[in-house]
């Protein structure tokens, strides 16, 4: 797991990801921002989910418990994104999103950005690892997870 500080990989002016009025993603959040990935899993069936839920998906629990995994999947999917989905991303393209599945988690998946060159070769089935990166001068600080191609 890689959880040095890398640079900003995202432009400045894009909304801060922060959790809902009703704190469902907090525990998400407050994970990254000490280089922990946590992932949802219901105490009564174990089952993994992503993103978070008050209920589990499977069973209808309630209050899926949030459990700490490696940062470590491999690539389910991606796209080379051309055109900037905000303002913020318009001199910053082209840029490589990737659906990333976590074995570990029970094969949730997650959205993220995979690091590096924009335009590197990108195979469904390639393993990465999970980036932390920092934002401790936003207000309020928040991290993201980004990844990169196991080396």
């Amino acid at each position: 797991m890689s959880s040095k500080t890398i640079p900003t990989y995202l432009p400045a002016g894009l909304p801060i990801p922060i959790a809902e009025p009703d704190g469902l993603s907090a525990p998400y959040w407050a994970g990254l921002r000490e280089n922990r990935l946590l992932v949802q899993r219901c105490s009564r069936c174990n089952t993994w989910q992503f993103g978070p839920e008050w209920i589990c998906h499977r069973c209808h629990a309630f209050d899926p418990q949030w459990t700490e995994v490696e940062p470590r999947g491999r690539i389910f999917s991606w796209e080379r994104v051309w055109h900037p989905s905000h303002v913020a991303l318009a001199q910053h393209g082209p840029y490589l999103v990737i659906l990333v599945e976590i074995p570990q988690a029970g094969g949730v998946r997650m959205v993220g950005n995979l690091l590096d060159d924009p335009l590197q070769s990108v195979v469904i089935g390639t393993d990465v690892e999970g980036v932390f990166e920092h934002h401790a001068e936003s207000d309020p600080t928040y991290s993201l997870l980004q990844w990169r191609v196991q080396s």
